[in-house]
Formats: C-alpha cells, structure tokens, sequence
C-alpha cells in the first residue's frame, strides 16, 4: 500500500555541535508505531486511500493530540482519498499523530460501516 517508513536513525551533528534537525516520514503502514524525535524535527505524515469495488477509502487530515509537542504546520487531504501533514517538534514531551480511514461510495454502492484508525505516538526528547 504505502512505501515503509523512513524514520530518522540517529541524529547528526553540525561541524559546531548542534544538532541537526531531522526528517521523520510516516506512512500507512506506521500504524501502532512510537518513534522518537528531537526537538526541531519535522515528522510527515502521508497516508495513502484507495479504490476498490465502487468504494473510495478516504483518509482525513492528521492531528496531533498535543499541538505543545507536536505543532501540525501543514496538512490536507486529496479526492483520490490521500492525507498528508506535517508536524514540527516544539516541546520535550509525547504526543500522538492520529487520522481515521472512511469509506466514500461511488452512486449505487453502499459502504460498510467501518473507520479504520491510524495513530503513531511520538516522543521528543
């Protein structure tokens, strides 16, 4: 469905010392993971709908459970059923990234009365 997830390995240092913020990538199949952050790291979300049978799985926009650790900056969704957001790490501390996964039915279907949660907590140290 999704390509596997990319998060940040250790973080770098600049020739100064500082760390170095890093890119944490999120997808599909990152559902149920914790990943650990640092402060200034962006972490992305990008969850991928699909069709099948006259039905759109269509996700909503990502959200953090505590916009003190975890700020979105952006996010939206596509027709094609696509979400996307990013979040900037802003406190030490833990929050959770989650979205949730409904059906759209194309006229003459019906769908199944089913929502399909996402969620990834993340800690910033």
């Amino acid at each position: 469905m999704a390509a596997a997830a990319a998060p940040a390995a250790a973080h770098g240092q600049a020739s100064d010392g500082a760390q170095l913020a890093q890119r944490i990538a999120l997808t599909n199949s990152d559902n149920g993971r914790s990943v650990t952050a640092s402060l200034g790291d962006d972490n992305e979300v990008r969850l991928t709908g699909y069709r099948e049978n006259g039905l759109t799985w269509v996700w909503n926009t990502p959200t953090s459970s505590d916009s003190a650790v975890l700020r979105r900056s952006a996010g939206g969704t596509t027709p094609s059923g696509d979400a996307s957001a990013a979040f900037h790490t802003e406190h030490d501390g833990t929050a959770t990234i989650t979205a949730q996964r409904r059906c759209r039915p194309d006229p003459g279907h019906i769908c199944p009365s089913v929502v399909t949660p996402w969620k990834v907590t993340v800690e910033v140290k």
